[in-house]
């Protein structure tokens, strides 16, 4: 190889190391986010406490009576809920997939289950919505997680929030 070959190669490669990764979709529905299949909804999620943990993407019913109600009993009623999990990435984006049933409305819930305990944490743990509304200190309202999806992909922004002192959960910035 010539010496200019050889330093073109060099500087090519130095270029390449320089670049972001691709964002990798996260979840075990990934498959149905990549090259738009769907329905299925992307949640790109941002504002991150830090890197611990596992990251959790629930799906609801559109309804008062069924959001944010015990998956078991949802299942057991006929009526729609999945959830998936992801181990949180060290670095780069962040963006989950859930598949869908069909086209319509749904409501979704993000958690940041820092310590992995598979239950909320109020102190420590974080939690989002696609309004991005500051979730304070009651009980989230349908409209905050409501979601309109079509045959395709959806995608939505939820910045997770975190207690910060007696205001109740908002962003960290």
């Amino acid at each position: 190889m010539k010496r200019t070959d050889l330093l073109a190669a060099t500087l090519l490669a130095a270029a390449a190391a320089t670049q972001p990764a691709s964002a990798q979709t996260l979840g075990e529905d990934a498959g149905a986010c990549t090259g738009g299949r769907g329905p299925a909804i992307q949640a790109e999620i941002t504002g991150l406490k830090d890197r611990t943990g596992r990251l959790k993407l629930e799906l609801y019913p559109a309804t008062e009576e069924d959001f944010l109600k015990d998956d078991r009993d949802l299942l057991k009623e006929g009526k729609t809920f999945r959830r998936i999990w992801a181990n949180t990435p060290p670095s780069g984006p962040v963006i989950l997939c859930i598949r869908v049933p069909a086209p319509g409305e749904y409501a979704v819930l993000f958690t940041h289950d820092r310590d992995g305990k598979n239950k909320f944490n109020f102190w420590s743990d974080g939690a989002g919505f696609p309004s991005n509304q500051r979730l304070g200190r009651s009980r989230p309202k349908l409209r905050q997680a409501m979601v309109r999806v079509g045959n395709g992909v959806t995608t939505v922004n939820i910045r997770a929030q975190y207690l910060r002192g007696l205001g109740g959960f908002s962003p960290l910035d």
